[in-house]
């Protein structure tokens, strides 16, 4: 499972609709925009893990504070899934997606990580899973973090 994690200070997700865009999820202030691939082998305890990784991170800050974390700052959590993180460029000029767990694999696993996220406390607007979605924000920072559900239990390198 891939985290691609962007510090915001405000962020919106808007769907085409026959009645113009709809805005699905959003938020105002500091907060941070999580867009989120699964791939074959992910589940509930992959999401949960990442969501915790995701919640205690300290990369937000505030007038009086610095580095603290979202829990902390009572800071929301835009969920975005984006099974384009798992897109191979390795061959040709065309992504594959093969790495990229299918859809009705990886939509419960997506709400699973917004879930624990809202178990920890946080607010988690979301994405509308499998529609083409525009997503805006502010970056903050800018601050952007890859999380790796494969490289959380390595050890540091150097």
């Amino acid at each position: 499972m891939r985290v691609i994690l962007q510090r915001a200070r405000g962020a919106s997700v808007t769907i085409p609709g026959s009645d113009g865009p709809r805005t699905v999820g959003s938020f105002e202030g500091p907060g941070l925009v999580a867009l989120v691939g699964v791939t074959h082998g992910d589940d509930a305890d992959t999401a949960a893990a990442l969501a915790e990784k995701t919640a205690g991170l300290r990369i937000m800050s505030d007038h009086e504070r610095s580095e603290i974390s979202c829990t902390d700052l009572g800071a929301p959590v835009l969920v975005v899934s984006q099974f384009t993180l798992y897109g191979d460029v390795r061959k040709g000029r065309r992504p594959s997606w093969s790495q990229a767990a299918p859809g009705e694999a990886s939509e419960p696993i997506v709400e699973a990580y917004a879930q624990r996220l809202r178990e920890l406390g946080l607010e988690v607007p979301t994405g509308e899973f499998g529609a083409d979605m525009q997503v805006s924000l502010v970056n903050d920072g800018p601050v952007t973090l890859i999380l790796d559900s494969e490289q959380l239990g390595r050890p540091r390198r150097g």
